[in-house]
């Protein structure tokens, strides 16, 4: 069994806990030294210790593992990918880097982002007018999709307090519709009507909140519980929205209504009711749509938010794409390291939902660090309802690590330990390291080309043996 070494996680844990090392020591039954030795990596973390740490902060044992640097230095390899490329860095410097100094990666890659966002808008501003322009900074929906990532897509205060409203008003399976209702037009005076060209609209004034005849149940259902979260629960959107936005700012707006939005799939799906179903169930997605009345994204999103101390589901990485590759939702409660600068794997099993619409896809993948994981797949598709008017459509991905595939209905008559039947793929060919893969686009990072005139290979862009020229 390979030793963990994971002093720097072992610090940061202690540290967020606001507690000593002679406070740590005495709730993990060790002496002083002996923590200050783990957490300098001067000896490994024991199984009895993991175990412990465990019970007394319901964080989960992979938290420690070395595999979970993986998103650490996928980030990493993107930010500094021109001193990569050039030899300045290399790949060792940054593995150890993720793993022994996570704080400090982590502000390099933030570093590195402003820079960027700096640079982008010196060219706009500089660019001749009517000239082409390189991209602007990171959106503010971009802002809050990593608002999102940074928590592991799991925001603790409003879950429990989403949960303790559901139980209050009695939301249960096929009731749901009803208790919202009963709750928003009782506690709130608010008059629900049909019709209208947007999916909702509420007039503070009249107190009327109009829902479009063309939305569904659940779709009702979401909109309603929404609508709650604000009307209910406005000063504590704020509040958690201030902790990194600037108020009224338009991304603290939009964090206020991906809050809203979090709390509302928490009221309808309450965590301990929809964590059994989950388990009961084995993660079958489409009977937990059914047992709950919500769509096949909506159960997706709700299963990779199953992360509360103490009683966590699979922890899962959620995406959403288009036919393009455009990444619109990107979530994750594990370490799988998703690109942040687009272009993702063709060879990934979300694009192959495409070409069979409405079918689950299942995939054994395998990074280049050796981790596999299990993927899912299936498109969704959503349409107005008029002739003529073009659909929208999506394939939505669920994926967890392979050490958890045993306890997915998807994972049923694959042979789970053969790593050669996994399917090899990347985070994307601008920072994958795969040399041969058929179907890279770009050149690898960091290796000289082996250019020659007098003959050709499979492999789109061979490299010499060398490193970096």
């Amino acid at each position: 069994m390979s030793r963990t070494y994971a002093g720097a996680r072992l610090r940061r844990l202690r540290e967020e806990r606001r507690l000593s090392q002679a406070e740590l020591a005495r709730v993990l039954a060790i002496s002083p030294s002996y923590l200050n030795q783990m957490e300098h990596d001067a000896r490994p973390l024991t199984v009895s210790v993991l175990l412990r740490l465990t019970e007394a902060f319901g964080v989960d044992p992979g938290f420690f593992s070395e595999r979970d640097t993986a998103r650490t230095l996928a980030d990493l390899r993107e930010t500094l990918a021109d001193e990569v490329a050039a030899g300045r860095v290399s790949g060792a410097d940054l593995s150890d880097l993720a793993s022994r100094l996570p704080a400090v990666a982590a502000v390099l890659i933030e570093l590195g982002r402003r820079n960027q966002a700096l640079t982008e808008r010196l060219a706009e501003a500089t660019e001749p007018r009517g000239a082409a322009t390189v991209p602007g900074p990171r959106s503010p929906h971009q802002e809050i999709r990593d608002f999102f990532y940074r928590r592991q897509n799991y925001l603790h205060e409003a879950d429990t307090a989403a949960e303790e409203l559901a139980a209050a008003i009695g939301v249960r399976p096929g009731e749901v519709l009803r208790a919202l209702s009963a709750r928003l037009t009782a506690r709130h005076g608010v008059r629900l009507t049909a019709g209208g060209d947007r999916p909702h609209r509420y007039d503070p004034a009249e107190r009327v909140l109009h829902l479009s005849s063309r939305l569904r149940p659940g779709q009702r259902a979401f909109r309603i519980a929404t609508q709650l979260a604000l009307l209910e629960y406005g000063e504590e959107l704020s509040r958690l929205a201030s902790r990194e936005y600037e108020e009224r700012s338009v991304t603290w707006s939009l964090a206020r209504i991906g809050i809203a939005n979090y709390f509302a799939a928490a009221l309808i799906l309450p965590y301990r009711d929809f964590h059994a179903a989950a388990e009961d169930l084995r993660y079958d997605i489409e009977r937990l749509g059914d047992r709950f009345g919500v769509g096949y994204e909506t159960v997706c999103h709700r299963l990779s938010t199953l992360q509360r101390p103490r009683l966590r589901g699979v922890p899962f990485a959620f995406v959403r794409v288009d036919r393009a590759g455009n990444m619109s939702k990107r979530q994750s409660a594990t370490g799988f390291p998703f690109s942040r600068a687009g272009g993702t794997c063709p060879l990934w099993n979300v694009y192959e939902a495409f070409a069979a619409p409405g079918r689950v896809h299942v995939q054994v993948a395998a990074m280049p660090d050796g981790q596999r994981y299990l993927w899912t797949a299936r498109t969704v598709a959503r349409r107005r309802g008029g002739w003529g008017e073009p659909s929208r459509t999506f394939a939505v991905g669920l994926g967890c690590e392979i050490r958890h595939a045993h306890r997915l209905v998807y994972s049923d008559g694959l042979d789970l330990g053969n790593e050669a039947a996994a399917t090899p793929i990347g985070m994307g060919c601008r920072v994958c390291e795969r040399l041969e893969c058929p179907q890279r686009a770009v050149p690898p990072l960091g290796r000289t080309l082996a250019v020659d005139e007098n003959s050709s290979t499979f492999t789109p862009f061979p490299v010499t043996g060398e490193g970096p020229g």
